[in-house]
């Protein structure tokens, strides 16, 4: 007679899930976090394994987390960063710890819907190897940053070999050949959606609508998610590099305004000196495309100098694995 779970599952038949949640600043929303996704897994085959990043929270994250794993300590594996290292790098500690046959990347203030896990794991059954998420609109988003997002991935998609869906979401389930292919990828400068597409496999998309979090406030500023786009096209941001490339824009700007000015006044008013205002246009044009170039490539020059560092991508100041591996020490270790 097989041994069933409590779902009246055969045993064999059980999958583990690892589920990562990178998290950061989300003390109000953690609470709401774990019953949703355990009651969207309820009857499923998947047994859940929460795989929690503390990104250097501010707020009382980390002791959310440790409450947690109090109540659930067979099911919970908790991670605390030194400092606020990212969320690309919260995502890459997420995939080293986890253990699951499939794996998936989720937010904690529940904007990934939950519900929607069966559906990815019926897909990956049917042949798939990646199922991914992505929006099929911005409701609730400041109207200017959803027309950036929009702009972002029409850009991204003309100008990078790696397909870049429209409203592509972190949130997504993989299989393990998957995830053991994006570890392979070591680079210091990381940007998942980007890894996720360039790995390739077998993959399909599940589209939804906006849905609003839980609780708590989003960390993102339209500023970070700008810096975070220019990230992505450039795989590097350095803002000095970013400010001496928005002066050459700029520069130029302000030469072809000066030139009309001065074609204008010419025109109206003749033109007492001549040559001089025509010469400056030039050299405020040259130097403006000097400037703008210059940017650029420092940014590629910036991103192999931070590469060729070595520099750990994360650090681990605390972590608790679940009760039933192995106890390990608690010194703080990088990656």
């Amino acid at each position: 007679m097989n041994r069933k779970d409590v779902c009246g599952l055969p045993q064999q038949a059980m999958k583990k899930l690892s589920i990562i949640v990178p998290c950061y600043n989300e003390e109000e929303a953690l609470p709401y976090f774990l019953p949703a996704v355990e009651q969207a897994l309820a009857g499923t085959q998947m047994i859940p394994e929460f795989i929690f990043i503390n990104d250097g929270s501010s707020d009382h994250t980390l002791d959310v987390l440790k409450k947690l794993y109090a109540k659930s300590p067979a099911k919970i594996h908790w991670l605390s960063f030194s400092r606020n290292f990212g969320k690309e790098a919260a995502l890459y500690a997420g995939l080293r710890e986890a253990t699951g046959e499939l794996i998936t990347v989720m937010d904690a203030d529940l904007q990934d819907p939950p519900e929607y896990l069966p559906k990815m794991y019926d897909l990956i059954e049917e042949g798939y190897d990646v199922v991914g998420t992505r929006r099929t609109d911005r409701t609730g988003e400041p109207k200017i940053r959803s027309w950036f997002a929009e702009r972002f991935y029409h850009l991204m998609d003309k100008i990078s070999d790696t397909p870049m869906v429209n409203g592509v979401r972190d949130y997504r389930m993989m299989t393990r050949q998957v995830v053991d292919a994006i570890l392979e990828l070591k680079e210091y400068n990381r940007f998942s959606k980007g890894l996720f597409s360039w790995v390739g496999f077998k993959t399909t998309y599940l589209p939804y609508k906006n849905q609003e979090r839980v609780a708590g406030e989003s960390s993102w500023s339209f500023w970070s998610l700008f810096s975070y786009s220019l990230e992505a096209i450039i795989n590097f941001s350095d803002f000095p590099l970013i400010l001496s490339s928005f002066l050459g824009i700029l520069a130029c700007i302000l030469a072809v305004i000066f030139a009309v000015v001065i074609i204008i006044r010419t025109i109206l008013f003749g033109d007492p000196t001549s040559g001089w205002p025509s010469m400056v246009c030039i050299i405020l044009f040259a130097s403006g495309v000097q400037l703008f170039s210059l940017g650029i490539v420092g940014k590629y020059i910036g991103k192999i100098f931070l590469e060729t560092k070595h520099r750990p991508i994360y650090i681990v100041r605390e972590e608790q694995k679940p009760v039933s591996e192995t106890q390990e020490n608690h010194e703080p270790k990088s990656s």
